[in-house]
């Protein structure tokens, strides 16, 4: 798949709960459509200054495609869509407003380090999952 249809998805780099979340995405992208970067390294705060994006807010996933970015819930479920059955069924809530859909979400973000811990090390990615991080 060319560069140019790929998607850039940007999480919290310390974040076990994120972390893992990369790991499942990884795992089930078949179609090799997604790219991750730390929202702290320098590939993530140049994508959030070129996006216009407050890089020092840490407590969203953004999903960067075709020179747009969607946060939060509607990263999270344009992703679900993008990795296929069955998590693409969960796309149609997309319909529900944002402000009601973040709400869970925005919980999370409040508590990940202290629900989820912090990570000192990430899984030691294989030689074609480094080739996915910019």
């Amino acid at each position: 798949m060319s560069s140019s249809a790929q998607k850039i998805i940007l999480f919290d780099g310390v974040c076990s709960f994120c972390n893992s979340s990369v790991n499942f995405i990884m795992d089930r992208d078949k179609y090799d459509l997604f790219r991750f970067a730390a929202l702290q390294s320098e590939a993530g705060i140049s994508l959030q200054k070129k996006l216009g994006i407050d890089h020092n807010d840490l407590q969203s996933i953004i999903l960067i495609e075709d020179n747009r970015y969607y946060k939060k819930t509607t990263a999270a479920l344009r992703i679900a869509r993008d990795i296929g059955f069955p998590y693409l069924m969960l796309y149609p809530l997309i319909i529900i407003p944002p402000f009601i859909r973040n709400i869970a979400y925005n919980i999370i973000a409040r508590y990940r380090y202290k629900w989820f811990g912090k990570k000192e090390a990430c899984r030691i990615p294989t030689p074609a999952e480094r080739a996915k991080f910019l």
